[in-house]
């Protein structure tokens, strides 16, 4: 087995029997490519069935003088889910990564943004001009529902349930969830959809999505990213932000206002509650503020 072969597979498994999207399936050949180009630089004939540990090892070390501790456990992660594979489907009897240790690393807080900085970014937004509804009603979405841009990218007319007051998302691995929406963001797609967007010509693979570009088609990525940071530095928000940070501060508020950790999980679409902890910015005083009011023992 040669690594094209043993890569292409391994897309393969993670698409099928993961059911990663594509995103994450190409950030995960990343790291493998990465392995295969340095051992084409050493002149190494190591296949993917005879690498051994120390080869491995090695090129963790020549990697770790080019990239962040934070990279260098990203890449270690990838090498040793692309060898479990391997042993999974029985190419190989040991995984040679299984006695390398990650560097450690703390948790990254994400920035979050207050009430009052949100309502600068978006009335800075010029509503004059049909992408200023459109800008509008896609940060209040980000906002009001916590989504992921590309959840919000993948947003189509048909997901919108407004008379039951949810909408359907699409979230990693393809993984669907029902999101509450507040009335208010339902006003302000309903505005851009009944006003802006029925006028556009959409094309035809995209008749469905609910945001578009000024082509009739989905909205990029980088778009959106360059909206927002527009957005931001017209307002005077100072703070490094993303589509993103609108998903930190929805669940930040929703937790300081006594909302449940494990509703915000299921809206935010986390597999685990461990990743939803990330996202919480809670304050000792907060937590004081729990043991006073539920500690059953607070009045003795």
């Amino acid at each position: 087995m040669n690594w094209a072969q043993a890569l292409t597979d391994y897309k393969h498994y993670l698409k099928l029997e993961k059911g990663l999207a594509s995103n994450s399936i190409v950030n995960y050949a990343l790291d493998i490519n990465k392995l295969i180009g340095w051992l084409k630089s050493v002149n190494s004939t190591s296949n993917p069935l005879t690498i051994t540990h120390e080869t491995v090892q090695q090129f963790i070390y020549d990697t770790a003088k080019k990239v962040n501790a934070r990279s260098q456990a990203r890449i270690i992660s990838g090498l040793k889910g692309f060898f479990d594979y391997l042993v999974f489907e029985d190419y190989r009897t040991d995984n040679p990564t299984d006695l390398i240790e990650s560097p450690k690393i703390g948790r990254k807080l994400p920035d979050t943004l207050s009430l009052n900085e949100i309502d600068k970014i978006i009335n800075t937004i010029d509503l004059s001009s049909p992408q200023g509804e459109r800008n509008r009603a896609m940060l209040e979405t980000l906002y009001g529902c916590g989504l992921r841009v590309s959840e919000l990218l993948d947003l189509k007319l048909s997901d919108l349930y407004f008379k039951e007051g949810y909408i359907l998302v699409t979230g990693k691995g393809d993984k669907q969830r029902f999101v509450p929406i507040a009335p208010l963001t339902q006003r302000y797609i309903n505005i851009y959809k009944d006003q802006v967007r029925v006028h556009q010509e959409a094309k035809p693979e995209f008749l469905d999505t609910l945001f578009l570009n000024r082509r009739g088609a989905r909205l990029t990525r980088a778009m959106v990213f360059t909206i927002i940071k527009n957005l931001a530095k017209e307002s005077g928000v100072r703070k490094s932000i993303s589509p993103h940070t609108f998903r930190h501060s929805f669940a930040s508020h929703l937790l300081k206002n006594g909302a449940d950790l494990r509703a915000i999980q299921q809206m935010l679409g986390h597999e685990s509650i461990t990743t939803t902890e990330i996202y919480m910015h809670v304050d000792r005083s907060q937590l004081a503020d729990v043991m006073e009011k539920f500690h059953p023992r607070k009045d003795m």
